[in-house]
């Protein structure tokens, strides 16, 4: 009897090497380099004082990857790299490239023990007590990491998650934990009659205002410091939660699914950025991935639509629909009250 093709659990053996090897390019510094001009091995070495050897072997495997070009001994960016992987552009995922590997590469690790004991893994492998939070945005370094990581995934969902419904009806949006603004942003680009909030915690609006007045929208967006588990929300007629209640126990989302309905007026709505599952549970991957990461670095995880109608009902919406997006990282839904 033949041996079943044991190709795809060579693939799972070896795919963290993979990220590894463009996690360490970013490292390295390797495409903003590039940038410039092609640069052979030899050279690229010197400027950021490698092994050359061992920088070769590095820079071969990012062609294979289709990362960077080879050409008469020259490594040069793709567009690809060019516009995620450098640190000078304005869709760079950086951010959250730096995130995985000094935070997450270290949580999945513990993953065995996050499995059998069901709670995330962040005082084990980091120290510390207390809210999840306060982690990243330790020292400033830590916060701008991470919010401008989820900054770089909200570039690429946002537009999208906005115009997945007709919003023009809306006069004023609340973002909560919304971060660098990337959804209001998107939603002021997309309706011109609409203004805005962003409601985060004060540490992070720096940030926010920062990217704000890039996008040329400080007239229409302000900002709010606060909890949204403790302070008071502005009023609004459409909430957003983007990546929220994946990070959070069914208790806590309906604490705050409460808050939101009795500040609503009548016929105002709540719009959702989450990763849907398939109502089977086992599709796609990149949702099942993200709720085992759920498990390992926060208290929540990822949610079928069914579920998300349940949770909104019980806090009294109505109208509960889910839209499945097209390659974008996030999906949608939108309920009113």
């Amino acid at each position: 009897m033949s041996l079943p093709n044991p190709e795809p659990i060579l693939f799972l053996i070896e795919a963290f090497r993979r990220s590894q090897a463009m996690f360490t390019a970013v490292e390295l510094r390797i495409f903003d380099h590039l940038e410039h001009a092609p640069l052979g091995a030899h050279q690229l070495a010197s400027l950021i004082q490698a092994n050359p050897d061992a920088l070769e072997r590095l820079l071969n495997t990012c062609v294979h990857l289709e990362l960077l070009t080879l050409d008469n001994g020259a490594y040069a960016n793709l567009p690809l790299s060019s516009t995620y992987l450098t640190r000078t552009s304005p869709d760079s995922l950086i951010g959250y490239i730096e995130y995985s590997q000094k935070a997450l590469w270290h949580l999945w690790a513990k993953l065995p023990d996050a499995v059998r004991e069901g709670t995330h893994r962040w005082e084990q492998v980091f120290g510390g007590q207390g809210e999840l939070f306060s982690h990243y945005y330790k020292t400033e370094e830590d916060k701008r990491r991470f919010v401008m990581g989820m900054h770089a995934f909200g570039q690429i969902s946002s537009p999208k998650v906005v115009r997945a419904f007709d919003l023009s009806g809306f006069k004023h949006l609340v973002d909560l934990g919304g971060a660098t603004g990337h959804l209001p942003i998107a939603a002021c680009q997309a309706y011109p009659g609409l203004k805005a909030s962003v409601f985060d915690l004060p540490a992070v609006l720096n940030v926010t205002r920062e990217v704000i007045d890039g996008a040329s929208l400080s007239d229409r967006i302000d900002t709010v410091g606060g909890d949204f588990f403790a302070d008071p929300f502005p009023q609004a007629d459409l909430f957003a939660l983007g990546r929220i209640l994946h990070d959070w126990t069914r208790a806590k989302i309906d604490l705050l699914l409460k808050k939101i309905y009795e500040t609503l007026p009548e016929g105002g709505g709540i719009l959702i950025a989450e990763k849907l599952l398939d109502e089977s549970g086992v599709k796609p991957l990149w949702t099942l991935l993200q709720s085992l990461n759920m498990l390992v670095v926060t208290e929540g995880k990822e949610r079928r639509l069914s579920e998300y109608k349940e949770i909104l009902e019980t806090a009294g919406f109505r109208d509960v629909q889910g839209i499945v997006l097209e390659h974008s990282p996030l999906d949608a839904i939108l309920a009113r009250k």
